[in-house]
């Protein structure tokens, strides 16, 4: 086993190498990639779709560089106190609690109110302080001690806001706290990016990253990945699934199966002790792998026919037929564009107002609600 206490790889013959000691079995196209993103120090943006490996290649790059993994999953809604940092205000209100007779003591003298407000003010600095400060993903992962890997999971599901907020850490790797100042990496993290096209992201944030699009493996892959995982399955039956999956993912459906649902159904099939995949144990057992009711009905008409070695698939069971199993026609297709379109509505310019960060005329220090700025923080006393 390779010693792997934050340790660079020195080729790309290395990363698939101590990848496949984790259990990632890379190819050579991403092995490569991976390898250029350390050695570059620039972000890893994986887009592709779901169920492909894009998030296990950030938990397999952790494992085999010996970095802890930090992750930040995005939604929509989500703002930059839950990805950067925000102020402890329950830890500053029990200090102020516990300092009461020494706050008194600052304003006993003041002759009146605007005196006293400024002596309290003047104490800004001993309660916005490091010692307040909590950190969210991207600061622990620049001020963190240990060197880190950064997952960015789903970044398409972020509002731009929020993705505009990452061009800092992603280009500089450097996060600015307004009232401390500017963090920056001692050891810049290993940052992984993954985005299921549910919207484009942006040119800015494209530009930072190293690109890399996953499609789902062929049979072959597919099977060397089930037996990687050690399901159970026979080999020969362990084949004969990756094949019935991948004429699945053939098929106009609202989701097409992930790589680890396949490896759910192998590990479902050992438990049964199959000796035979039958059509009947394969639509009783669809469900593992498809979880919506149109997609199950497609798969149940098309499995009797999979199974006959002598099978004539009728052509509207079919999907585009590209060769690689991808399932990104028809209905895929479909329900990607509406993403895309329901995205873009959602991110129209002036969906928020000037509060909010990105807006035209706001920024950090404009922003309510987050404690950030010097003239709307709230104060513990």
């Amino acid at each position: 086993m390779h010693d792997t206490t934050d340790a660079p790889f020195e080729s790309v013959q290395e990363v698939l190498d101590r990848f496949a000691e984790g259990g990632y079995l890379a190819d050579q196209r991403l092995a490569t990639t991976v390898f250029l993103s350390t050695r570059l120090e620039k972000p890893l943006l994986l887009e592709g779709p779901a169920g492909v490996g894009k998030t296990e290649l950030a938990k397999a790059l952790a494992t085999a560089t010996g970095r802890r993994l930090l992750r930040l999953q995005c939604y929509e809604g989500q703002d930059e106190t839950k990805a950067l940092y925000e102020w402890d205000y329950g830890k500053q209100l029990l200090y102020t609690q516990m300092l009461r007779d020494k706050i008194g003591e600052l304003v006993a003298d003041a002759p009146d109110l605007h005196t006293a407000v400024d002596a309290i003010g003047d104490q800004d600095s001993a309660f916005f302080s490091e010692r307040f400060l909590a950190s969210r993903p991207l600061l622990d992962a620049v001020r963190g001690e240990q060197p880190a890997v950064l997952l960015i999971d789903e970044v398409d599901r972020a509002d731009e806001a929020l993705e505009a907020v990452l061009l800092e850490c992603l280009g500089e790797y450097q996060v600015s706290v307004p009232e401390i100042g500017t963090y920056r990496a001692a050891t810049p993290p290993y940052v992984v990016l993954t985005s299921n096209n549910t919207r484009d992201l942006s040119a800015a944030l494209k530009r930072r990253c190293l690109h890399l699009f996953l499609d789902y493996p062929d049979v072959q892959r597919e099977l060397e990945i089930i037996r990687s995982k050690r399901t159970g399955l026979p080999d020969a039956l362990a084949a004969q699934l990756a094949e019935v999956v991948r004429d699945i993912r053939g098929l106009p459906l609202r989701k097409a199966p992930s790589i680890s649902e396949t490896i759910d159904w192998a590990r479902t099939l050992a438990v049964l002790g199959v000796d035979e995949l039958g059509p009947a144990l394969l639509s009783d057992t669809a469900n593992v792998v498809l979880k919506y009711e149109r997609d199950l009905d497609r798969a149940r008409e098309l499995i009797p026919q999979l199974r006959d070695p002598n099978r004539d698939v009728p052509e509207h069971l079919h999907g585009h037929g590209h060769g690689h199993g991808h399932g990104h026609d028809g209905a895929e297709v479909e329900h990607y564009e509406e993403g895309k379109r329901v995205r873009a509505a959602m991110d129209r310019p002036g969906r928020h107002d000037n509060g909010y960060y990105g807006a035209r005329t706001s920024g950090p220090l404009q922003r309510s609600g987050a404690n950030r700025s010097p003239d709307t923080r709230r104060l513990p006393f």
